[in-house]
């Protein structure tokens, strides 16, 4: 019998309090500050969950990568007739579009940086 497990996916960030006020904002969600201030969660109703741990030493990633090589990214599912809405949300909450020329049609999604630097996708189910 397999152990029951959950995963977490941890970004790291100079300001994680921050950070974690940004996504529970895009994604309607709570901050939860533990103990140790350097880790911060963001959790919500739909399974979202999130860590945002302090990196003393922070660098945000870059996009695109030089070797195009593909980095772990948050992508964010929206209605189709709720996309265009989601992104002003998004932009002005602090993220900034990396790219949005596959904007529209069928398979809608744009990418955006958070104001970390972390890349995320806004997309439409499919």
């Amino acid at each position: 019998m397999a152990v029951p497990k959950t995963s977490v996916l941890v970004l790291d960030c100079a300001e994680p309090k921050e950070l974690a006020d940004f996504y529970a904002v895009l994604l309607n969600a709570e901050v939860h500050v533990g103990h140790d201030s350097d880790i911060v969660e963001v959790v919500g109703h739909s399974g979202v969950h999130l860590a945002i741990r302090k990196d003393h030493g922070y660098a945000p990633p870059s996009w695109p990568r030089p070797e195009d090589s593909q980095q772990a990214h948050l992508r964010i599912l929206v209605a189709r007739e709720d996309m265009d809405e989601a992104e002003r949300e998004a932009v002005g909450l602090g993220a900034r579009p990396l790219d949005t020329k596959d904007n529209g049609g069928v398979r809608d999604t744009r990418l955006y940086s958070d104001p970390a630097g972390h890349p995320f996708t806004l997309a439409t189910p499919g």
